[in-house]
């Protein structure tokens, strides 16, 4: 089924909308939330939450890229989930690979630094749209879907330690292009 036929099923409020995205972006759902939280039954529960958020959001929300909003959607609510989850504990699958970017971000939570945020995003992604497909692919599996570097290097058929050289020189240059930007 198409997105716009979906997204037509939330607008009406047509429980449809809830079984299909389910059969479309469900297992892509449980990846996401799978990689952040790394817990099975923390992420069915984050799908299941997901699609409750986009039955409350929708409408008004009318999202362009309807996978885009619902990655995002369950990427945000794992995160919760996740600050929930280690609220006195640290958990070093996650926090490793957020303290590899540590380097190259920070984050903000007044509106001048949301608004610097948001211009960070915009740079981030002309830097990844200016990476070969490959590197790309490595660096969104570590950091969007917070993949191990095994499971990187198995899908994309090199060594981990190759994944770990790409990543370190990725975020090197990553900081060099913030840098030219006058973002850090």
């Amino acid at each position: 089924m198409e997105d716009n036929q979906i997204i037509g099923f939330f607008n009406t409020r047509n429980e449809r909308a809830i079984e299909e995205t389910q059969l479309k972006y469900g297992k892509l759902c449980r990846k996401i939330a799978a990689g952040v939280l790394g817990n099975a039954q923390d992420a069915q529960e984050c799908e299941n939450d997901t699609y409750l958020a986009l039955w409350d959001s929708i409408p008004p929300a009318e999202p362009q890229s309807f996978v885009g909003y619902v990655c995002k959607t369950a990427r945000n609510l794992a995160l919760k989930k996740y600050s929930y989850n280690t609220a006195k504990k640290r958990n070093s699958h996650y926090d490793a690979c957020l303290d590899e970017l540590e380097d190259c971000l920070s984050a903000g939570t007044t509106p001048e630094q949301e608004i610097e945020a948001k211009e960070t995003a915009r740079v981030i992604e002309e830097f990844l749209n200016g990476l070969s497909a490959e590197n790309r692919f490595i660096f969104m599996s570590r950091y969007w879907f917070s993949d191990s570097y095994a499971d990187i290097a198995e899908r994309s058929g090199i060594s981990e330690k190759n994944v770990s050289v790409r990543l370190t020189r990725i975020r090197a240059d990553l900081k060099k292009f913030l840098e030219e930007k006058e973002i850090m």
